[in-house]
């Protein structure tokens, strides 16, 4: 029997995924978190084959606790399923160590497949994911040139946790002029929100 864990902050999408694993001869779901560190806990515990990983968990987030999970136990495969398919997000699960990149909208046929799958050993991903994942492996990693002075100013005060407003008067412009600096980072970094630009300039050393 392959044993899977699920990890989700929605209880209802949790049973909702329960019900797509149900009824196979060889899964068996054997425990539930709903956050992060409820799943590092879970983990350690049951010793599933298998965990289905939300990344945006409370307290936790999905790729660290991938990360946690994997350490305490090494033979357990993290196949993330969220909503959520965004370049960073994608590499972030990748580097923590996930098995499988899966979107909430697959099929019940491809699930069950994809569980099997990572049991087995082997990676699993959504096809829109495959192909971000590849254009990101083609593309050359973002550098310092990639953005503006005035652009690595803005993220580095949106990483200090600054709104626009603040952003604009430390700057002395305007909160449009800022939003812009924004739009244009996002788009360098093939990003889509202000935490995964700053985790992905980070992780390229530009901050």
């Amino acid at each position: 029997m392959i044993s899977v864990l699920l990890v989700d902050d929605h209880a209802l999408v949790r049973a909702g995924v329960a019900g797509l694993l149900a009824g196979e001869p060889d899964i068996t779901v054997v425990g539930e978190a709903a956050s992060g560190h409820e799943a590092v806990t879970a983990a350690r515990a049951l010793r599933p084959d298998v965990v289905l990983m939300d990344l945006r968990l409370p307290g936790l987030d999905g790729a660290t606790a991938t990360e946690r999970v994997l350490a305490g136990s090494p033979a357990t495969r993290v196949v993330v399923l969220t909503t959520y398919e965004t370049d960073a997000d994608i590499l972030r699960a990748v580097e923590a160590g996930a098995a499988g990149y899966l979107l909430k909208d697959v099929s019940r046929a491809d699930l069950v497949a994809a569980v099997r799958t990572a049991a087995r050993g082997d990676t699993v991903l959504a096809p829109s994911v495959a192909t971000r994942l590849l254009r990101q492996v083609r593309q050359p990693t973002p550098t310092r040139e990639t953005l503006s002075p005035r652009e690595v100013e803005v993220l580095r005060l949106v990483a200090e946790g600054r709104s626009n407003p603040e952003i604009g008067r430390e700057l002395h412009i305007g909160e449009a002029t800022v939003k812009t600096h924004l739009m244009r980072t996002f788009a360098k970094l093939g990003v889509s929100d202000r935490t995964a630009a700053v985790t992905t300039a980070m992780a390229a050393g530009l901050l």
